[in-house]
């Protein structure tokens, strides 16, 4: 297993914006939080006992119980300050699923899954956790986030200091998350993207958002050296000449993936075997079947 992400810096940021707790900066949560209580919502069922992995401000967990479909909702946080409103939050690192196996009816994963090592293995522990036909649900930031933002500090970096180092995490892709999901052996995967411009007066307001997120750079190899503050003012002026709008507020790209899955159960769909069907193609679209000339 590769190690990408040093595990340590990832709980000394999450813990660092736990303690800034500002609101204004939580509104991607926010955002996944209502999209996944919409996918909850259109759900014809009940779910007994739900689960929120590493949801920090809780709001995906709320939204979810605001649906009406959840009797009861735990929340797993790498620490006892996560808790609000008086949640019963169980602690656990980032990358544990401390459940029983066939624990919970339903699994919620809001906007942490993109900064797990051994990702495949949690996939697999979230399943395992799951009864037969629950349901797995996740928002993780993809492809395309901060887009921009890397470029501006890579292309800066290198003009100031003639090299550079990685700045901005790499981000998965759809393709990638929908094998993830059917390698742990989940039935009936769905994965599908939205993408959200945020705009911001500089790069600067940009990061300080990313900090109180918890988002700052996690990289087991990223540099230890402080960056100099000319990298930075560079990487600002680079930054608005590339990706300003005609009002001088520069974009800022969020790409958010959204999975559902299911612990297989007998009653579930299944496709047809190869060769199963009892309707020529013709036939169903009532055209005259013609062989191709060799």
């Amino acid at each position: 297993m590769d190690i990408i992400f040093d595990p340590a810096a990832i709980a000394a940021h999450r813990h660092r914006a736990l303690v800034a707790a500002d609101p204004k900066a939580s509104f991607l949560l926010d955002i996944a939080a209502e999209e996944l209580a919409d996918r909850i919502a259109i759900v014809e069922r009940r779910f007994e006992n739900a689960v929120e992995l590493h949801g920090a401000t809780g709001a995906a967990g709320q939204a979810a119980l605001a649906t009406g479909k959840i009797d009861k909702l735990i929340r797993i946080e790498a620490e006892s300050g996560f808790a609000t409103r008086g949640d019963t939050v169980q602690i656990a690192p980032l990358e544990d699923v401390p459940l029983e196996p066939q624990a919970a009816n339903l699994v919620i994963a809001p906007l942490c899954l993109h900064l797990t090592n051994d990702t495949p293995g949690v996939f697999v522990r979230i399943r395992r956790a799951l009864k037969p036909d629950g349901l797995f649900l996740a928002a993780i930031p993809g492809s395309g986030s901060l887009q921009e933002l890397r470029d501006a500090l890579l292309a800066a970096e290198i003009e100031v200091t003639g090299g550079a180092s990685p700045r901005v995490i790499p981000f998965a892709d759809v393709r990638d998350l929908g094998g993830l999901l059917q390698r742990a052996g989940f039935a009936l995967p769905v994965v599908d993207a939205e993408t959200y411009t945020v705009r911001y007066d500089t790069l600067f307001a940009l990061m300080r958002d990313l900090r109180s997120m918890g988002m700052t750079n996690p990289l087991a190899d990223r540099s230890r050296k402080p960056t100099s503050r000319a990298v930075f003012m560079r990487a600002a002026e680079i930054y608005a000449e590339r990706y300003a709008d005609p009002d001088g507020r520069i974009r800022a790209t969020f790409s958010i993936i959204y999975l559902s899955g299911w612990a297989p159960h007998e009653s579930q769909q299944k496709p047809l075997k190869p060769g199963s069907a009892t309707t020529r193609l013709a036939d169903a679209l009532k055209v005259e079947e013609r062989k191709l000339k060799q």
